[in-house]
């Protein structure tokens, strides 16, 4: 897709996976425009880049319309990167799991995406195809959308429901040229996994993840990179699963 003015909203872009995606998709020409929680986060990676950030908590509406009427100022919206995601505050068993800590899960990982996602594309289908396509959006999901871990049930369980956001919204506009695809990392090093590192790393020499790593932002950035290129052209409501084989049943 050759257009000038191309922008990318991708949320969570202050850190982690977020920003491994932005900057992924900036070194390709897009502009950015992102949105975090954070007042004042360090930035200075996008030095050279084109770069808009909105601070806000894309669980809010408002918050939402004003990082799309920011992005829609900007040209044309042609890639929506959903990787906001939160994990509790504190792991409970599930046994134990409060209504605040799943409110305060779902409203950003699950709602904040949906909302998002059903107002870009509603803005995608009004613009012209180009090359037959109107636009890509990605959903951020996890090994955790198929995978139990009762310590953080709430984490799951929105998860879970990306996935299904993404095959809803990908069925719906599959006619219209727009692809909507989801990445689901496994094991990956950011400020989320850091303060549980030592359970991971014990995990991972163990065994549980065949490759013997973490995975990096930038293995998952390299994934959503190609679901927006044009690489994947005839794919959509599909899950790439980027674990380091972690998902494979072996004896």
């Amino acid at each position: 897709m050759n257009i000038e003015n191309k922008v990318a909203i991708v949320t969570g872009v202050a850190g982690g996976i977020g920003k491994a995606c932005a900057l992924a998709l900036a070194n390709k020409g897009y502009q950015i425009v992102g949105m975090g929680r954070s007042t004042q986060p360090n930035l200075s990676d996008f030095d050279g880049y084109s770069l808009t950030y909105v601070s806000g908590d894309i669980s809010d509406e408002n918050a939402r319309c004003r990082l799309f009427d920011t992005a829609q100022g900007n040209g044309r919206i042609t890639v929506l990167v959903n990787a906001a995601g939160i994990a509790p505050r504190v792991r409970r068993d599930i046994l134990e799991m409060t209504e605040e800590s799943y409110d305060e899960v779902m409203n950003i990982n699950t709602k904040g995406a949906l909302f998002l996602t059903q107002k870009v594309a509603n803005y995608m289908l009004a613009q012209e195809k180009c090359d037959g396509i109107r636009g890509y959006i990605v959903n951020i999901s996890s090994c955790s959308a198929y995978t139990s871990s009762p310590s953080r049930g709430e984490y799951c369980i929105s998860k879970a429901g990306v996935s299904m956001i993404t095959k809803l919204f990908a069925d719906r506009l599959a006619s219209e040229g727009i692809l909507v695809n989801e990445v689901c990392p496994g094991i990956i090093y950011t400020g989320m996994t850091e303060a549980v590192k030592g359970k991971y790393d014990k995990l991972i020499a163990d065994g549980l993840v065949p490759t013997g790593r973490w995975g990096m932002p930038e293995d998952v950035a390299k994934a959503v990179l190609a679901l927006c290129d044009g690489t994947f052209g005839y794919t959509t409501g599909a899950s790439f699963v980027v674990d380091g084989g972690m998902h494979i049943r072996s004896l």
